[in-house]
């Protein structure tokens, strides 16, 4: 791996963006398995739910094991618990993809951050107009094998 992507990827900087060779050949490198220090994604952007409606669902099955936090999802009567869920099935099938055990993984991180708010504009009596803030997230899960 050329100097400069192990320093950035260090960082947790992926400019330039690390590629799967470079990776493997690192933990051949540190002598490791590919699997332990590689985590799996799965992101919704633009998802049309307000950032703070859906980080209640991700902070509710962050730390747990992919087994618990779909049951939790599952039964939740949130909304937001439906774009999550989509998110984590994206998660679960890259590692399967990866050949990844999936009995073992967890789910690392789980967060909601925001996206670009659509502005609408409602009339009202008199001639003027009231704005309506339809929000948007961009929702992120990630599972690691343990």
């Amino acid at each position: 791996m050329p100097r400069r992507r192990f320093r950035n990827w260090r960082r947790g900087d992926y400019k330039p963006r690390p590629t799967h060779d470079d990776v493997r050949n690192l933990a051949g490198a540190l002598q490791a398995d590919l699997k332990s220090f590689v985590k799996f994604e799965g992101q919704h952007r633009w998802a049309r739910i307000s950032t703070r409606k859906a980080r209640l669902v991700t902070d509710l099955i962050q730390g747990h094991d992919i087994d618990s936090a779909i049951s939790m999802l599952r039964f939740s009567k949130k909304r937001a618990a439906v774009f999550v869920k989509q998110v984590l099935n994206t998660a679960i099938a890259a590692a399967e993809e990866a050949d990844a055990d999936v009995t073992r993984l967890v789910v690392v991180e789980s967060r909601a951050d925001e996206g670009p708010t659509i502005k609408r504009f409602q009339p009202k009596d008199r001639g003027r107009a009231h704005q309506i803030l339809k929000r948007t997230s961009h929702i992120l899960v990630a599972v690691e094998e343990q």
